[in-house]
């Protein structure tokens, strides 16, 4: 215990000595005081107080950035009359997505990495180190993206913040990969609490989505950066901003054909959403145009469909919100379909097609320059589903339809398959809408059209390019630690090579004064023409009759198999085993001999990370 404290002492006036050093600019006062507590508190306390801290800002982040858009999206929707305002509706969404673009080249050099696939590839392939210009940038775009009418949510840019504000803290206090994967799901956790008033779906989001393929003990953190951010949230949004919804109708079992038509029906969805999704993205980088002419390209489209519909118009939470109230006539009112006779039919036309356009939008919205997520186009989409579904239903002739809870299991069901998210969605519709009775119908469709999701991809489609290319973690973990070794590090550069044109005598010369076991035989341009191992040579050793002017290029044999630098670590450890060598060589693109990689060197780098992990 005394070494442990003198530990902690020396280290402290380590840091003492540096803050003398760089002076009194380099440092604030509070963080002198929390790198004395670093020394004082235990491991586990500090990372609490740290969850704490990490909460608060992310939360409060998540605070500025909702109230900033809410009051921006008011002003555009509510204060002026309808004849100005769809001059807003073309005017605008087009601004929007121009400024962000103009915002990112200009103050942010061009570097808009943004979404949760950012977070997953710093995690995995940055040692969870977010840059710290992530704290702030994903605010100032994803404000003036939404706020003036992208049809996409603000959750993603908030988990960014926060991932970005917890990563950064982690860095500050020099605390490891582990502490600092753990803050910085603490902050993203805290983001989204704070957008959702929902902290038990925050960490589920970190859960499933953040710490896929990472091993934690360690949650605390994460929880009491989540009832941080949630009560940020709650005391200071304004009723009209929380995500909530307090209508609702008691669950009957008897219902339940309707959820389970009703899994199905959001799982295809979600399954036609990425795809949209991907193949808008695949249109726009196609584009023979400069970023600002596909900002500009792509603003056009969203707002000739804001214009169209103005459910599209923003996130589209007050529209959902229309839904649950009651209140279907709201959502036509600022449209054209307003000029027709509001019958079931005309309302079914219209969500019919606000649900097709509604990938389209918030697509053109990310894609072309705009800063935003799925969460809020994936709630949006399966409360307007749900509803649409029970609307349908009804006029059918099915009697006593529960439409709320539609509403709000198609939220939960559309999310699960977008996101690949089951238990984030269930959770954050039963805290949303204080439905915890609902939780059967939830888990029912959400799991269904999870399972949909699933049976068409395994991975997120979103993810799944990087996924591929072993750039994010997942769910398997071996794949996750050989994904984070580097083929370069394997490769012996000091590799013994032999002209193909040498005589044997010369090639015995360079196994006796040599300590490898196996030769590249290269031409005069150094290019691989053949391999050499001792079990090869040891015949000619001891063969007294053996001819002196014999070649090499008479003994080498062709290698079982090429490497090259590109190679995965799990791709070569394949190739060794199909094989069944231990010694392979690697070679450029023109085959230039670079080195042999040992499966050896790859199963104890394998072994060490295994170790280091498991601690």
């Amino acid at each position: 215990m005394k070494i442990h404290n003198k530990k902690k002492y020396l280290s402290f006036l380590k840091f003492k000595r540096d803050f003398q050093k760089y002076g009194l600019e380099k440092a604030r006062s509070y963080e002198l005081i929390l790198h004395w507590l670093n020394n004082r508190l235990s491991r586990n306390q500090f990372l609490v107080l740290s969850g704490i801290l990490v909460g608060c800002t992310a939360g409060l982040a998540g605070v500025i950035l909702k109230t900033l858009v809410h009051y921006i999206h008011n002003f555009i929707t509510n204060k002026v009359h309808f004849e100005y305002q769809i001059l807003f509706y073309i005017v605008f969404p087009f601004l929007g997505i121009v400024l962000t673009t103009m915002i990112v080249l200009t103050l942010f050099k061009g570097q808009d990495r943004k979404g949760i696939g950012a977070i997953l590839y710093e995690i995995a392939q940055n040692s969870s180190i977010v840059a710290s210009v992530k704290m702030y940038s994903q605010v100032i775009q994803s404000a003036v993206t939404v706020g003036l009418g992208g049809s996409a949510g603000l959750e993603s840019p908030i988990a960014v913040t926060g991932a970005a504000i917890g990563s950064n803290y982690a860095q500050t206090y020099r605390l490891s990969y582990k502490e600092r994967t753990l803050l910085l799901a603490a902050g993203a956790t805290a983001g989204i609490a704070s957008a959702f008033n929902a902290p038990i779906a925050g960490i589920m989001f970190a859960f499933e989505i953040l710490l896929t393929g990472v091993v934690f003990t360690d949650f605390i953190p994460l929880v009491v950066a989540a009832v941080c951010g949630s009560l940020l949230s709650r005391i200071l949004l304004q009723e009209d901003v929380l995500f909530r919804f307090y209508t609702r109708d008691a669950f009957n079992y008897k219902n339940v054909p309707y959820y389970l038509i009703l899994g199905i029906v959001t799982g295809l969805y979600a399954r036609y959403f990425v795809i949209i999704s991907q193949k808008v993205e695949h249109f726009i980088k196609g584009l023979q145009l400069s970023r600002m002419r596909k900002a500009m390209f792509g603003g056009a489209v969203l707002s000739l469909l804001c214009v169209l519909f103005p459910p599209l118009f923003g996130e589209g939470y007050e529209t959902v919100k229309a839904f649950t109230n009651g209140n279907t006539h709201s959502i036509i009112e600022n449209s054209f379909f307003r000029y027709f006779e509001i019958g079931e039919w005309t309302i079914i036309i219209f969500l019919v097609l606000v649900l097709l356009l509604k990938a389209f939008a918030t697509s053109f919205t990310i894609f072309s320059g705009g800063n935003g997520g799925n969460f809020a186009p994936s709630l949006f989409a399966g409360g307007t589903l749900g509803y649409l579904f029970a609307l349908v239903c009804q006029h059918i002739g099915f009697t006593d339809v529960p439409v709320t809870n539609l509403v709000l299991v198609g939220m939960a069901g559309a999310m699960s398959g977008v996101l690949y998210a089951p238990l984030t969605a269930i959770f954050l519709i039963a805290e949303s809408s204080f439905g915890y009775d609902l939780f059967i119908p939830l888990m029912i469709v959400s799991v269904m059209s999870y399972l949909i999701a699933k049976w068409f991809s395994p991975i997120s489609p979103e993810l799944k390019s990087l996924a591929d290319e072993g750039k994010i973690l997942t769910n398997k973990h071996d794949k996750n630690l050989l994904f984070a070794l580097r083929t370069e590090d394997f490769i012996d550069q000091y590799s013994q090579t032999i002209n193909e044109n040498a005589s044997v005598t010369e090639l015995f010369e360079m196994v006796k004064n040599g300590d490898k076991n196996i030769f590249a035989v290269v031409d005069d341009n150094k290019k691989l023409k053949g391999i050499l191992t001792l079990d090869d040579i040891r015949p000619y050793l001891f063969n007294k009759e053996m001819d002196a002017s014999q070649l090499v290029i008479q003994i080498m044999k062709t290698p079982p198999a090429i490497l090259h630098r590109d190679n995965k670590p799990l791709d070569i450890l394949q190739t060794f085993d199909d094989t069944g060598v231990w010694n392979l060589p690697v070679v450029s693109e023109n085959n230039d001999f670079i080195g042999f990689i040992s499966k050896s060197s790859i199963l104890m780098s394998y072994r060490q990370l295994l170790k280091e992990y498991s601690d």
